[in-house]
């Protein structure tokens, strides 16, 4: 693609050709090659709300977050249906803290499409990094219903009904995340918890090592220290 849109800039300034070739690049990993045939197409065509937003995607990329917002704002100011870019406006919203900015922009994402399953599971995010346990299950839950094989969406209902102290509850939805994806290592860290809260460390152990031996550093580390002595030394 790349070739190609080279070979179209030899001959003529294309807004598309720079949009495609910034596509590419992007691909490639070079976010800031992308950028600036962004800029490109953008000074040739000001009114692509496509531009602004893949290069929102690749400023977001490379740490830019409040560059991001302001290249989503233009895209949706372009395209007030442009569900992705509130969607992703959102992720950077809540990257900054802006917690319920980012509630506001998923809601508006769910409005233009319900069953914008990504979109209730980081709305459910927020509410549970604002305290909204109960919203954020109902969150989860729609998300669910939209699509019943999300682990992630499992594992954190997991964690809100943990909180509100469902502990059984939440073992269910950590078994479920499992199930889908048996490498989740964070599910199997999350169960253990639970089991140990409910006296069961025979299976919170088990967790654990399952979690370590897919890679969870911060499990390995624990069960290395003293705190960890009584799993380690554990059949």
């Amino acid at each position: 693609m790349i070739k190609l849109a080279n070979q179209v800039l030899a001959i003529r300034q294309s807004a598309d050709a720079y949009f495609y070739r910034a596509y590419a690049k992007s691909d490639l990993g070079d976010k800031q090659g992308a950028i600036a045939d962004l800029n490109q197409s953008i000074a040739i065509n000001p009114q692509s709300a496509s531009a602004y937003y893949n290069r929102g995607i690749d400023k977001f990329a490379l740490g830019d977050k409040q560059g991001a917002i302001a290249d989503y704002n233009q895209a949706i100011t372009i395209n007030s249906q442009y569900v992705d870019a509130y969607f992703n406006r959102g992720n950077s919203k809540s990257d900054l803290g802006d917690k319920q900015g980012a509630i506001a922009d998923y809601t508006q994402a769910i409005a233009i499409n319900p069953q914008y399953a990504d979109a209730y599971i980081n709305r459910g995010n927020s509410k549970s990094d604002l305290g909204d346990k109960q919203g954020a299950i109902a969150d989860y839950t729609q998300a669910i219903a939209i699509n019943p094989l999300i682990a992630q969406a499992y594992n954190n209902r997991g964690n809100s009904k943990s909180d509100l102290g469902d502990k059984q509850g939440a073992i269910a939805d950590y078994t479920q995340a499992i199930a889908i994806n048996p490498q989740y290592a964070n599910a199997y860290n999350n169960r253990g918890l639970d089991k140990l809260d409910l006296g069961d460390k025979q299976g919170a152990c088990l967790d654990y090592k399952k979690a370590i031996s897919l890679g969870s550093q911060s499990t390995s580390q624990w069960l290395q220290s003293n705190s960890g002595a009584w799993c380690r030394n554990m059949p």
